[in-house]
């Protein structure tokens, strides 16, 4: 079972995650978070395996989401954001994915079924 976090500050954004993840039998969603204060609580609670995160929060950016985890809770990371020119730095911070909004299923299942992948013990 792969435990998820979805962290959105839009309630259509994490809506349309939630429903493409409950359609995976595999995965868990243990919380979803509007703020980047709630998402870094909730990462620490309930030590996820990945986290779909916005970029753009209405506290903070989903970047000093990440810089408040230590690396012993640091989960997998997939960007959901409306903004491309964030890529670079996302991948600098070694995100697993970004996905850019409006994404379609398609794509989205690609990046979960990578994850998935990553996720399994070797």
């Amino acid at each position: 079972m792969v435990k998820v976090i979805i962290v959105d500050d839009e309630l259509l954004a994490r809506r349309r995650i939630r429903e493409l993840l409950v359609k995976n039998p595999s995965v868990k969603i243990v919380a979803e978070c509007q703020s980047g204060t709630d998402a870094i609580d909730s990462i620490l609670q309930h030590n996820p395996d990945l986290v779909y995160l916005d970029i753009q929060l209405i506290d903070m950016t989903g970047f000093d989401v990440l810089e408040a985890i230590p690396k012993q809770h640091m989960p997998m990371v997939i960007f959901v954001t409306a903004f491309d020119e964030y890529a670079i730095k996302a991948f600098d911070v070694f995100s697993f994915d970004y996905l850019l909004k409006p994404f379609k299923a398609e794509r989205f299942y690609l990046s979960l079924e990578k994850a998935m992948e990553q996720l399994q013990p070797a």
